[in-house]
């Protein structure tokens, strides 16, 4: 190729190049969205766990929202109510204030109480026990055993129990929901802080079903209903349920009547000891 024929390429590549630039700096210009400056200051006060329980990706997606009025400024569940304030403030908008959400485990077959059908050697997940028809244990209601909850929960929140029953910290525990979406069994349900009785049971077998499968399992005697005022607690699929709104956050059950102590109050953090009557 002799001079001339490169210098000709070379300035058609550079004409080009130019087009290019310039057709991208017009694009930049009547493309461009400008973010909101309150956007940044959203973001120095969210938490910056980028956990998802807001249902958002991230913070900073959730952020984006929040200025464009799409999600309520109390919808990151692990702000506080200071938090809360700081980012009503930002967006000049008066503060909705929730309850704390905590994680309850409504199970307590551990090793000791439930049933076992065979011993089980395969992947130590609940995702990998399930595809498989279910864990070593008899019930087919209550928790798995493998700690996927566990590994979900982004704050530590919770642990497996001796008993391989996994165990929530209330103090640390934001309500994210993150152990729920993993829980096969669906034994794990966010509740209000003000909640302190349970029963901690999903067992809807027959009564002498439930009892062959776990010594702790609901075995829809019905005593519990019987015992407390009208619409406070019900029986559904032979498995007592209690009813919040009629209930007040301060209920008192003679739950010393229940015979397998399925109904029992949790303590915020796993070193208080469970009461349980």
């Amino acid at each position: 190729m002799d001079i001339q024929s490169m210098l000709i390429a070379a300035a058609s590549m550079g004409g080009l190049g130019l087009l290019f630039s310039a057709g991208l700096s017009i694009a930049h210009k009547k493309l461009y969205v400008e973010e909101d400056h309150r956007i940044p200051l959203l973001l120095d006060v969210l938490p910056g766990a980028n956990c998802g329980g807001c249902g958002y990706p991230g913070c900073a997606n959730f952020a984006e929202n929040l200025v464009n009025s799409k999600v309520s400024v109390n919808g990151c569940p692990v702000s506080d109510a200071e938090c809360v304030q700081e980012l009503a403030a930002i967006l000049g908008i008066e503060a909705e204030t929730g309850e704390r959400l905590i994680a309850r485990i409504m199970c307590q077959g551990g090793y000791d109480k439930t049933a076992v059908r065979a011993t089980y050697d395969g992947i130590q997940s609940c995702t990998a026990a399930m595809v498989i028809g279910g864990s070593e244990r008899l019930c087919s209601y209550g928790c798995l055993g493998f700690g996927e909850c566990v590994i979900a929960c982004p704050f530590d929140a919770i642990n497996m129990g001796k008993d391989g029953i996994p165990i929530v910290d209330g103090i640390k525990c934001t309500g994210c929901g993150k152990c729920v979406d993993v829980c096969h069994r669906d034994v794990i349900e966010l509740h209000p802080e003000s909640h302190k009785l349970f029963v901690l049971c999903k067992n809807e077998d027959a009564p002498k079903d439930a009892r062959k499968v776990c010594i702790a399992a609901c075995v829809g005697c019905g005593i519990c209903v019987r015992s407390v005022e009208d619409g406070q607690m019900t029986m559904d699929n032979n498995l007592a349920k209690i009813d919040y709104d009629n209930f007040g956050h301060e209920p008192i059950v003679p739950t010393e009547k229940c015979p397998t102590n399925a109904i029992g109050i949790l303590p915020e953090t796993p070193d208080e000891e469970t009461a349980q009557a």
